[in-house]
């Protein structure tokens, strides 16, 4: 509210020293088209000065009433017969308030029609079209400012959405992991527990912000991968390399968790001797992020409804947050299924 109304004190300052200026200008010029070209006393100067003065003020009315009435009501609604008649309308009633002040401050000077329609006819048209082109042009810009506004909610929304799928996907895949800690009757149950509460509170509270710090973000990969080699142990090689230049660059939270999953969700299991590799580097603000690993070609694997959101959500998410500012690459080769993800990061 104090934003807006800041807003609009600072619109209408600017207007009224626009027209201060305008006003003035002729005056600082000494620029007076009404006066007559016969000599004329100082009483009957200032006369022609405050006429001049007076008129400014109805033209203003008139560029106004353009504005805020005539358009929006009628040119815009394609209604062009009562806009032309309002033209002229307008037309007269300037010509009609420039006769009456001329009689009241110049009672000395014989009116003449001709010459007052020669004064008030250009001024009225340039009143008219400048109003016009105003009236377009902040009406465009407003547009285009309710469509980014539209637009930049339509993406916030689509996150969000994004964002609510990736929550119950994680989960999904840390109730695996302790059902399979439970099914080995493990004595590491407890202390991965802990860990996974420790992740589910990083998804649950840090997410809720639009950017977190690239060092965050790295330590709950570093976690999860932590988390999997001690559920695989030795039956899966994983090999990890996290080379961070800032730590106060920035990311979108939980962005790259889902290449990670993705790889122990499809990289293991019957698959010869698995292998995962994750290589996550950043440097000049530029953060290069790698995941490979081996998957089986030939099996035709029967897909849970879970599958495949993560990375169709994390695509997407990719394109709506940084647009040309990332580059993803993903590919099956030689019995490997490889991620390659540039992408540039804020500080």
């Amino acid at each position: 509210m104090t934003i807006n109304f800041s807003k609009k004190w600072i619109k209408i300052t600017l207007h009224i020293l626009v027209w201060v200026v305008l006003i003035t200008l002729p005056y600082i010029i000494n620029v007076n088209r009404s006066r007559p070209p016969h000599p004329i006393s100082s009483y009957d100067e200032n006369q022609f000065l405050r006429l001049n003065f007076i008129s400014y003020f109805y033209w203003i009315a008139i560029f106004y009433l353009n504005n805020k009435v005539l358009i929006p009501s009628f040119f815009y609604k394609k209604k062009y017969l009562w806009y032309g008649l309002s033209f002229i309308g307008c037309l007269l009633l300037a010509i009609t308030i420039h006769s009456v002040l001329f009689r009241i401050l110049l009672p000395n000077f014989d009116f003449n029609l001709g010459r007052t329609l020669w004064f008030n006819t250009p001024t009225f048209l340039l009143t008219i079209a400048a109003s016009t082109a105003f009236t377009m042009i902040s009406d465009r810009i407003s547009e285009e400012k309710r469509a980014l506004q539209r637009e930049q909610e339509n993406m916030k929304t689509e996150l969000s959405f994004l964002r609510s799928q990736i929550s119950p996907h994680f989960i999904f895949n840390v109730l695996n992991n302790i059902v399979a800690l439970v099914r080995l009757k493990s004595n590491e149950l407890e202390p991965t527990v802990m860990k996974l509460s420790g992740l589910m509170q990083y998804m649950l509270y840090e997410t809720d912000e639009e950017k977190v710090s690239i060092k965050t973000e790295t330590e709950y990969l570093q976690a999860y991968i932590d988390l999997q080699k001690q559920r695989f142990g030795k039956k899966v090689v994983i090999e990890t390399n996290i080379d961070i230049e800032s730590e106060f660059d920035e990311v979108e939270p939980m962005l790259l968790i889902p290449f990670i999953e993705n790889a122990f969700k499809h990289g293991v299991g019957m698959i010869e001797k698995p292998q995962i590799f994750v290589d996550l580097k950043t440097e000049d603000e530029l953060l290069t992020f790698t995941v490979r690993n081996k998957f089986n070609e030939d099996e035709n694997e029967v897909k849970d409804a879970a599958s495949g959101i993560g990375l169709a959500n994390v695509s997407r998410r990719l394109n709506l947050l940084y647009g040309k500012d990332h580059q993803l690459e993903i590919e099956k080769k030689d019995g490997w299924f490889n991620v390659y993800l540039t992408l540039k990061l804020t500080a």
